[in-house]
C-alpha cells in the first residue's frame, strides 16, 4: 500500500455534501454509499460495526477530521471513502470541535497490518497538511477534492 492516501481513493467513494447531522446517520450514510456502489452488501451491518467502534471511542482526531473504521469480511482489499460535512457535524471530537471530513476505512481482519497502514497515512495527511479542510469544504466536487488529497500528500512528501 505505501504510505500513500489517494492511490486508495476513487471518485465514486468521495461524496462531497453528507446530508446526515448526526454521528448514527452519518456511519449509516456512508455505509449506503458503499452498498449502493457495489463495494459493500450489507450496510445495516457495516453501520452497526462502525457504531459500536465509535462506542469504543470516538475517532474523530481534531481539526475537523474523523476516521470511523472497522474490518469487514469478503473484501478483496481495503475500502476509503471520503465524506464531508459541509455544516460539521458532532462526533465527539476530543477539541470539542464540528467534524468536516470523515475517512471511512474498512478492511480485511485477516490484514491488521493494513488497516493500521491506512490510517496512519490519515492521520499524517490531516497533521502534515494545512488548510486540508478549509480545501476541501471550498471544492466543487468528487474529482476536485481527490486531486486536494493528492496535491497535499505530494506537498507533505517533499
Amino acid at each position: 500500500m505505501g504510505s500513500r492516501l489517494h492511490p486508495l481513493l476513487a471518485a465514486d467513494l468521495v461524496v462531497p455534501d453528507l446530508a446526515a447531522g448526526d454521528r448514527n446517520g452519518i456511519l449509516r450514510e456512508m455505509a449506503a454509499v458503499l452498498k449502493a456502489r457495489g463495494r459493500i452488501a450489507d450496510d445495516g451491518e457495516l453501520a452497526a460495526r462502525l457504531a459500536a467502534r465509535e462506542n469504543m471511542g470516538s475517532t474523530a482526531i481534531g481539526r475537523g477530521i474523523a476516521i470511523p473504521h472497522c474490518k469487514a469480511n469478503g473484501l478483496g482489499r481495503p475500502l476509503v471513502l471520503l465524506a464531508v460535512s459541509r455544516k460539521g457535524a458532532s462526533f465527539d471530537a476530543a477539541d470539542g470541535k464540528p467534524v468536516h471530513l470523515f475517512f471511512l476505512v474498512v478492511t480485511p481482519p485477516e490484514d491488521p497490518a493494513l488497516s493500521l497502514q491506512i490510517l496512519a497515512a490519515i492521520a499524517r495527511l490531516s497533521r502534515r497538511s494545512r488548510g486540508l479542510q478549509r480545501k476541501i469544504l471550498a471544492a466543487a466536487g468528487a474529482s476536485d477534492i481527490l486531486e486536494i488529497v493528492r496535491e497535499e500528500e505530494d506537498k507533505s512528501a517533499a
